[in-house]
Protein backbone atom coordinates (compact mmCIF):
# COMPACT_ATOMS: atom_id res chain seq x y z
CA UNK A 1 0.00 0.00 0.00
CA UNK A 2 1.27 3.53 -0.75
CA UNK A 3 1.19 5.68 2.01
CA UNK A 4 3.03 8.45 0.66
CA UNK A 5 1.41 11.85 0.38
CA UNK A 6 -0.04 13.01 -2.82
CA UNK A 7 -0.02 16.29 -3.93
CA UNK A 8 -2.99 17.88 -6.07
CA UNK A 9 -1.94 18.97 -9.24
CA UNK A 10 -0.95 22.89 -9.26
CA UNK A 11 -1.05 23.22 -5.38
CA UNK A 12 1.63 25.09 -5.60
CA UNK A 13 0.01 28.10 -7.78
CA UNK A 14 -2.57 28.39 -5.19
CA UNK A 15 -0.03 28.79 -2.66
CA UNK A 16 2.57 31.50 -4.79
CA UNK A 17 0.99 34.63 -2.92
CA UNK A 18 2.81 36.94 -0.91
CA UNK A 19 2.80 35.14 2.58
CA UNK A 20 0.19 37.30 5.41
CA UNK A 21 2.62 38.51 7.57
CA UNK A 22 2.26 42.37 7.56
CA UNK A 23 5.04 44.92 9.21
CA UNK A 24 3.73 47.13 12.04
CA UNK A 25 2.31 50.65 11.03
CA UNK A 26 4.71 52.93 13.13
CA UNK A 27 4.21 56.35 12.82
CA UNK A 28 6.96 56.68 9.98
CA UNK A 29 5.12 54.75 7.91
CA UNK A 30 3.73 56.51 4.60
CA UNK A 31 0.33 56.03 2.70
CA UNK A 32 2.11 53.68 0.21
CA UNK A 33 3.44 51.80 2.41
CA UNK A 34 0.71 50.93 4.46
CA UNK A 35 -1.15 50.38 1.08
CA UNK A 36 0.75 47.98 0.03
CA UNK A 37 0.56 45.98 4.01
CA UNK A 38 -2.89 45.44 3.42
CA UNK A 39 -3.64 41.68 2.45
CA UNK A 40 -6.61 40.72 2.52
CA UNK A 41 -10.58 41.16 2.40
CA UNK A 42 -11.63 44.79 0.79
CA UNK A 43 -8.21 46.04 2.06
CA UNK A 44 -6.48 43.29 -0.35
CA UNK A 45 -8.69 44.65 -3.63
CA UNK A 46 -8.10 47.96 -2.18
CA UNK A 47 -4.10 47.43 -3.17
CA UNK A 48 -4.79 45.43 -5.74
CA UNK A 49 -6.12 48.24 -7.29
CA UNK A 50 -3.51 50.75 -6.47
CA UNK A 51 -0.88 48.77 -7.85
CA UNK A 52 -2.53 48.15 -11.27
CA UNK A 53 -2.73 51.56 -11.85
CA UNK A 54 1.11 51.86 -10.62
CA UNK A 55 1.72 49.30 -12.87
CA UNK A 56 -0.67 49.07 -15.75
CA UNK A 57 -1.98 52.81 -15.74
CA UNK A 58 0.93 54.47 -15.30
CA UNK A 59 2.29 53.41 -18.90
CA UNK A 60 2.20 56.17 -21.52
CA UNK A 61 -0.08 53.78 -23.99
CA UNK A 62 -2.36 53.43 -21.66
CA UNK A 63 -5.92 56.01 -22.25
CA UNK A 64 -7.55 56.30 -19.07
CA UNK A 65 -11.12 56.65 -18.12
CA UNK A 66 -13.01 58.27 -15.10
CA UNK A 67 -16.50 57.62 -13.99
CA UNK A 68 -17.73 59.49 -11.27
CA UNK A 69 -21.39 59.01 -9.73
CA UNK A 70 -22.76 59.95 -6.56
CA UNK A 71 -22.86 63.60 -4.74
CA UNK A 72 -18.61 63.46 -5.02
CA UNK A 73 -18.31 67.46 -5.87
CA UNK A 74 -20.11 69.07 -3.31
CA UNK A 75 -18.44 66.57 -0.83
CA UNK A 76 -14.52 68.03 -1.87
CA UNK A 77 -13.23 65.15 -3.84
CA UNK A 78 -12.76 67.29 -6.65
CA UNK A 79 -10.07 69.90 -5.38
CA UNK A 80 -8.95 66.88 -3.20
CA UNK A 81 -8.46 63.90 -5.74
CA UNK A 82 -10.01 64.70 -8.93
CA UNK A 83 -7.75 67.67 -10.06
CA UNK A 84 -4.59 66.10 -8.82
CA UNK A 85 -5.38 63.10 -10.64
CA UNK A 86 -5.87 64.65 -13.68
CA UNK A 87 -2.75 66.56 -13.56
CA UNK A 88 -1.14 63.77 -12.95
CA UNK A 89 -1.89 62.46 -16.16
CA UNK A 90 -4.07 59.90 -15.29
CA UNK A 91 -7.89 61.21 -16.42
CA UNK A 92 -7.66 61.51 -20.14
CA UNK A 93 -11.41 61.34 -20.17
CA UNK A 94 -14.41 61.68 -17.82
CA UNK A 95 -17.91 60.82 -17.51
CA UNK A 96 -19.74 62.16 -14.84
CA UNK A 97 -23.13 62.91 -13.50
CA UNK A 98 -24.42 66.32 -14.50
CA UNK A 99 -24.92 67.02 -10.82
CA UNK A 100 -21.60 66.36 -9.74
CA UNK A 101 -20.70 68.80 -12.85
CA UNK A 102 -23.20 71.13 -11.32
CA UNK A 103 -22.16 71.53 -7.76
CA UNK A 104 -18.50 71.74 -9.10
CA UNK A 105 -19.66 75.10 -9.99
CA UNK A 106 -20.01 76.14 -6.71
CA UNK A 107 -16.22 75.78 -6.18
CA UNK A 108 -15.19 78.59 -9.06
CA UNK A 109 -17.67 80.68 -8.16
CA UNK A 110 -16.34 81.01 -4.52
CA UNK A 111 -19.51 80.07 -2.88
CA UNK A 112 -19.08 78.04 0.50
CA UNK A 113 -20.12 74.53 0.96
CA UNK A 114 -19.78 73.58 4.79
CA UNK A 115 -19.33 70.36 7.11
CA UNK A 116 -22.39 69.56 9.18
CA UNK A 117 -24.71 66.80 10.43
CA UNK A 118 -27.04 64.61 9.19
CA UNK A 119 -28.91 63.91 12.14
CA UNK A 120 -30.44 67.55 11.60
CA UNK A 121 -34.41 68.64 11.46
CA UNK A 122 -34.97 68.95 7.82
CA UNK A 123 -37.98 70.63 8.08
CA UNK A 124 -35.98 73.51 10.12
CA UNK A 125 -33.67 73.80 7.14
CA UNK A 126 -35.94 74.52 4.51
CA UNK A 127 -37.43 76.95 6.86
CA UNK A 128 -33.95 78.53 7.79
CA UNK A 129 -33.32 78.31 3.63
CA UNK A 130 -30.85 75.79 4.59
CA UNK A 131 -29.68 72.44 1.75
CA UNK A 132 -28.30 68.98 2.89
CA UNK A 133 -26.74 66.70 0.87
CA UNK A 134 -26.35 64.24 4.15
CA UNK A 135 -23.84 66.17 6.35
CA UNK A 136 -23.08 68.88 3.60
CA UNK A 137 -24.89 71.99 3.99
CA UNK A 138 -25.39 74.88 2.16
CA UNK A 139 -27.39 78.12 1.55
CA UNK A 140 -30.28 77.88 -0.87
CA UNK A 141 -30.46 81.74 -1.84
CA UNK A 142 -26.49 82.32 -1.94
CA UNK A 143 -25.20 78.44 -3.68
CA UNK A 144 -28.21 77.29 -5.20
CA UNK A 145 -30.09 80.17 -6.68
CA UNK A 146 -27.19 82.10 -7.29
CA UNK A 147 -25.32 79.26 -8.93
CA UNK A 148 -28.58 78.99 -11.39
CA UNK A 149 -28.36 82.86 -12.42
CA UNK A 150 -24.92 82.88 -13.27
CA UNK A 151 -25.15 79.72 -15.31
CA UNK A 152 -28.16 81.32 -17.14
CA UNK A 153 -26.46 84.07 -18.26
CA UNK A 154 -23.47 82.01 -19.18
CA UNK A 155 -25.43 79.99 -21.57
CA UNK A 156 -26.70 82.96 -23.69
CA UNK A 157 -23.53 83.68 -24.54
CA UNK A 158 -22.78 83.23 -28.39
CA UNK A 159 -20.15 80.03 -27.71
CA UNK A 160 -23.09 77.99 -26.14
CA UNK A 161 -25.86 79.16 -29.28
CA UNK A 162 -26.04 75.66 -31.43
CA UNK A 163 -26.78 72.05 -30.96
CA UNK A 164 -23.76 70.19 -29.51
CA UNK A 165 -23.04 67.06 -26.92
CA UNK A 166 -22.00 68.06 -23.73
CA UNK A 167 -18.78 67.77 -24.31
CA UNK A 168 -18.45 70.66 -26.31
CA UNK A 169 -20.92 71.85 -23.47
CA UNK A 170 -18.22 71.37 -20.75
CA UNK A 171 -15.55 72.80 -22.70
CA UNK A 172 -16.90 76.22 -23.44
CA UNK A 173 -17.86 75.93 -19.70
CA UNK A 174 -14.95 75.04 -18.16
CA UNK A 175 -12.88 77.86 -19.99
CA UNK A 176 -15.07 80.07 -18.33
CA UNK A 177 -15.12 78.37 -14.94
CA UNK A 178 -11.28 78.47 -15.32
CA UNK A 179 -11.55 82.14 -15.53
CA UNK A 180 -13.86 82.83 -12.49
CA UNK A 181 -11.32 80.29 -10.37
CA UNK A 182 -8.30 82.80 -11.13
CA UNK A 183 -10.65 85.60 -10.16
CA UNK A 184 -11.33 83.87 -6.58
CA UNK A 185 -7.82 83.02 -6.01
CA UNK A 186 -8.39 80.02 -3.94
CA UNK A 187 -6.32 77.63 -6.08
CA UNK A 188 -7.37 74.72 -8.63
CA UNK A 189 -10.96 73.74 -7.24
CA UNK A 190 -13.11 72.92 -10.36
CA UNK A 191 -13.07 69.78 -11.64
CA UNK A 192 -14.56 71.51 -15.28
CA UNK A 193 -11.53 74.08 -15.08
CA UNK A 194 -9.12 71.46 -14.52
CA UNK A 195 -10.55 69.67 -17.71
CA UNK A 196 -10.39 72.73 -19.96
CA UNK A 197 -6.77 73.50 -18.94
CA UNK A 198 -5.67 69.78 -19.95
CA UNK A 199 -7.98 69.32 -22.80
CA UNK A 200 -9.53 66.75 -21.17
CA UNK A 201 -13.10 65.81 -22.93
CA UNK A 202 -15.72 65.76 -19.99
CA UNK A 203 -19.00 63.52 -20.78
CA UNK A 204 -22.18 63.66 -19.15
CA UNK A 205 -24.72 60.46 -20.33
CA UNK A 206 -28.02 62.04 -19.40
CA UNK A 207 -27.66 65.93 -19.27
CA UNK A 208 -31.41 66.03 -18.82
CA UNK A 209 -30.79 64.48 -15.43
CA UNK A 210 -29.57 67.58 -13.24
CA UNK A 211 -30.29 71.00 -12.53
CA UNK A 212 -27.26 71.78 -16.08
CA UNK A 213 -30.40 70.59 -18.28
CA UNK A 214 -33.12 71.73 -16.08
CA UNK A 215 -31.49 75.61 -16.82
CA UNK A 216 -30.88 74.45 -20.16
CA UNK A 217 -34.86 73.68 -20.53
CA UNK A 218 -36.00 76.58 -18.50
CA UNK A 219 -34.36 78.65 -21.06
CA UNK A 220 -35.74 76.48 -23.88
CA UNK A 221 -39.34 77.34 -22.49
CA UNK A 222 -38.83 81.38 -22.18
CA UNK A 223 -37.24 81.60 -26.02
CA UNK A 224 -40.48 79.44 -26.75
CA UNK A 225 -43.11 81.68 -24.78
CA UNK A 226 -41.01 85.18 -26.17
CA UNK A 227 -40.80 84.45 -29.46
CA UNK A 228 -37.06 84.26 -29.27
CA UNK A 229 -36.06 80.69 -30.82
CA UNK A 230 -33.69 81.85 -32.92
CA UNK A 231 -31.78 83.33 -29.64
CA UNK A 232 -31.35 80.54 -27.85
CA UNK A 233 -30.54 77.55 -30.04
CA UNK A 234 -28.76 75.78 -27.46
CA UNK A 235 -29.39 71.98 -28.02
CA UNK A 236 -27.82 69.23 -26.37
CA UNK A 237 -27.47 65.70 -28.27
CA UNK A 238 -26.58 62.82 -27.10
CA UNK A 239 -25.81 61.17 -30.08
CA UNK A 240 -22.80 63.13 -30.49
CA UNK A 241 -21.76 62.55 -27.27
CA UNK A 242 -21.56 58.67 -28.27
CA UNK A 243 -19.95 58.69 -31.50
CA UNK A 244 -17.17 61.25 -29.25
CA UNK A 245 -16.57 58.97 -26.49
CA UNK A 246 -16.29 55.71 -28.87
CA UNK A 247 -14.23 57.33 -31.11
CA UNK A 248 -11.40 57.94 -28.20
CA UNK A 249 -11.45 54.45 -27.68
CA UNK A 250 -11.23 52.90 -31.02
CA UNK A 251 -8.40 55.88 -31.66
CA UNK A 252 -5.76 54.50 -28.69
CA UNK A 253 -6.53 51.09 -30.11
CA UNK A 254 -6.74 50.72 -33.43
CA UNK A 255 -4.99 53.76 -34.52
CA UNK A 256 -2.47 54.02 -31.48
CA UNK A 257 -2.30 50.36 -31.25
CA UNK A 258 -2.42 51.13 -27.32
CA UNK A 259 -4.16 50.00 -24.42
CA UNK A 260 -7.28 51.05 -22.52
CA UNK A 261 -8.36 51.39 -18.23
CA UNK A 262 -11.11 52.69 -16.83
CA UNK A 263 -11.33 53.76 -13.39
CA UNK A 264 -14.94 53.56 -12.40
CA UNK A 265 -15.94 55.29 -8.97
CA UNK A 266 -19.71 54.44 -8.55
CA UNK A 267 -21.77 52.85 -10.75
CA UNK A 268 -25.18 54.46 -12.41
CA UNK A 269 -24.87 55.79 -15.29
CA UNK A 270 -21.69 57.30 -15.80
CA UNK A 271 -20.18 53.90 -15.42
CA UNK A 272 -21.94 52.14 -17.76
CA UNK A 273 -21.81 55.18 -20.25
CA UNK A 274 -18.23 54.86 -20.18
CA UNK A 275 -18.27 51.12 -20.57
CA UNK A 276 -20.59 50.78 -23.40
CA UNK A 277 -18.45 52.60 -25.58
CA UNK A 278 -16.93 48.74 -26.79
CA UNK A 279 -20.21 47.23 -27.45
CA UNK A 280 -21.03 50.49 -29.54
CA UNK A 281 -17.87 49.60 -31.94
CA UNK A 282 -18.95 46.02 -31.76
CA UNK A 283 -22.50 45.64 -31.61
CA UNK A 284 -23.44 49.12 -33.55
CA UNK A 285 -20.90 49.73 -35.72
CA UNK A 286 -19.76 46.47 -35.84
CA UNK A 287 -15.59 47.03 -35.96
CA UNK A 288 -13.59 43.98 -34.72
CA UNK A 289 -12.16 44.91 -30.82
CA UNK A 290 -12.20 42.68 -27.63
CA UNK A 291 -12.67 45.22 -25.15
CA UNK A 292 -11.21 47.64 -22.13
CA UNK A 293 -7.36 46.33 -21.29
CA UNK A 294 -8.14 47.26 -17.43
CA UNK A 295 -10.84 47.91 -15.29
CA UNK A 296 -10.66 48.75 -11.79
CA UNK A 297 -14.10 49.08 -10.19
CA UNK A 298 -14.95 51.20 -6.50
CA UNK A 299 -18.53 50.62 -5.17
CA UNK A 300 -20.91 49.45 -2.59
CA UNK A 301 -23.19 48.33 -4.93
CA UNK A 302 -23.79 44.55 -4.92
CA UNK A 303 -24.35 42.64 -7.96
CA UNK A 304 -27.44 39.64 -6.57
CA UNK A 305 -29.41 43.02 -6.33
CA UNK A 306 -28.72 44.31 -9.99
CA UNK A 307 -27.67 47.06 -7.97
CA UNK A 308 -23.95 46.52 -9.56
CA UNK A 309 -24.58 49.02 -12.22
CA UNK A 310 -23.24 47.93 -15.51
CA UNK A 311 -22.04 44.77 -13.98
CA UNK A 312 -18.52 43.58 -12.54
CA UNK A 313 -15.90 43.01 -14.61
CA UNK A 314 -16.38 39.31 -15.24
CA UNK A 315 -19.95 39.65 -16.25
CA UNK A 316 -19.38 42.87 -18.67
CA UNK A 317 -17.30 40.24 -20.26
CA UNK A 318 -20.46 38.94 -22.05
CA UNK A 319 -21.18 42.36 -23.31
CA UNK A 320 -17.62 42.61 -25.32
CA UNK A 321 -16.78 45.78 -22.48
CA UNK A 322 -13.87 43.82 -21.12
CA UNK A 323 -11.37 41.85 -23.09
CA UNK A 324 -12.01 38.34 -21.61
CA UNK A 325 -8.29 37.95 -21.90
CA UNK A 326 -7.36 40.36 -19.01
CA UNK A 327 -10.14 39.80 -16.37
CA UNK A 328 -7.01 39.29 -14.37
CA UNK A 329 -6.05 42.64 -14.47
CA UNK A 330 -9.73 43.94 -13.11
CA UNK A 331 -10.01 44.65 -10.14
CA UNK A 332 -13.57 45.27 -7.68
CA UNK A 333 -13.13 46.81 -4.05
CA UNK A 334 -16.04 47.23 -2.54
CA UNK A 335 -15.60 50.18 0.10
CA UNK A 336 -17.05 53.85 0.82
CA UNK A 337 -15.50 55.98 -2.84
CA UNK A 338 -15.16 59.00 -0.61
CA UNK A 339 -12.60 56.56 1.80
CA UNK A 340 -11.08 54.67 -1.09
CA UNK A 341 -10.90 57.22 -3.79
CA UNK A 342 -8.46 59.67 -1.86
CA UNK A 343 -6.43 57.01 -0.84
CA UNK A 344 -5.54 55.69 -4.48
CA UNK A 345 -4.75 58.61 -5.93
CA UNK A 346 -2.77 59.45 -2.74
CA UNK A 347 -0.79 55.97 -3.58
CA UNK A 348 -1.19 57.13 -7.01
CA UNK A 349 0.88 59.98 -6.20
CA UNK A 350 3.40 58.66 -4.70
CA UNK A 351 4.56 55.61 -6.20
CA UNK A 352 4.43 57.05 -9.86
CA UNK A 353 5.68 59.73 -11.96
CA UNK A 354 2.99 62.27 -13.97
CA UNK A 355 1.91 61.01 -16.99
CA UNK A 356 2.32 63.12 -19.88
CA UNK A 357 -1.22 64.84 -21.29
CA UNK A 358 -2.79 63.27 -24.21
CA UNK A 359 -5.34 66.64 -24.54
CA UNK A 360 -8.27 64.42 -26.41
CA UNK A 361 -10.29 67.29 -26.40
CA UNK A 362 -8.35 69.05 -28.75
CA UNK A 363 -8.31 65.62 -30.78
CA UNK A 364 -11.83 64.71 -31.13
CA UNK A 365 -12.63 66.20 -34.92
CA UNK A 366 -9.67 63.67 -36.00
CA UNK A 367 -10.56 60.76 -34.05
CA UNK A 368 -14.37 61.18 -35.23
CA UNK A 369 -13.34 60.98 -38.73
CA UNK A 370 -11.44 57.69 -37.97
CA UNK A 371 -14.55 56.16 -36.64
CA UNK A 372 -16.20 56.87 -39.40
CA UNK A 373 -13.82 55.31 -41.49
CA UNK A 374 -13.71 52.36 -39.69
CA UNK A 375 -17.33 52.36 -39.54
CA UNK A 376 -17.89 52.26 -43.50
CA UNK A 377 -14.63 49.84 -44.07
CA UNK A 378 -16.55 47.21 -41.39
CA UNK A 379 -20.16 47.61 -41.64
CA UNK A 380 -21.90 45.16 -44.10
CA UNK A 381 -25.48 46.78 -43.85
CA UNK A 382 -23.94 50.28 -44.60
CA UNK A 383 -25.48 50.39 -47.85
CA UNK A 384 -28.62 48.68 -46.52
CA UNK A 385 -28.94 51.67 -44.33
CA UNK A 386 -28.30 54.42 -46.64
CA UNK A 387 -30.97 53.16 -49.09
CA UNK A 388 -33.42 53.43 -46.44
CA UNK A 389 -32.62 56.85 -45.02
CA UNK A 390 -32.85 57.96 -48.94
CA UNK A 391 -36.13 56.40 -48.92
CA UNK A 392 -37.43 58.05 -45.52
CA UNK A 393 -36.26 61.63 -46.80
CA UNK A 394 -37.94 60.95 -50.28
Amino acid sequence: MDHSVKHPPHKHEYLSGKRVLPRPITGESDLAGVIDNMDAYNGGRLRAACQLMRDKYSQEDVTIGLSIAGALTPAGLGPSTIIPLMNHGFVDWMVATGANMYHDMHFAFNMPLFRGSHTVDDADLRDKGVTRIYDILFDYQDVLMATDRILRKIMLQPQFQKEMGTREFYHHLGKILNEYEQKSNLGEVSVLAAAYRNGIPVFTSSPGDSTIGMNVAGLELLAEAAGLQDHFKLKINPSIDVNDSTAIILNAKRYEKGKTGVLLIGGGSPKNFLLQTEPQIQEVLMIPEAGQDYDINITDARPDTGGLSGAPPSEAVSWGKIDPTKLEETVTAYIDVTVAFPLLVGYVLQTTKPKKLKHLYDRGDEMRKKLIESYLENNTEVEELKSLMKKLSA
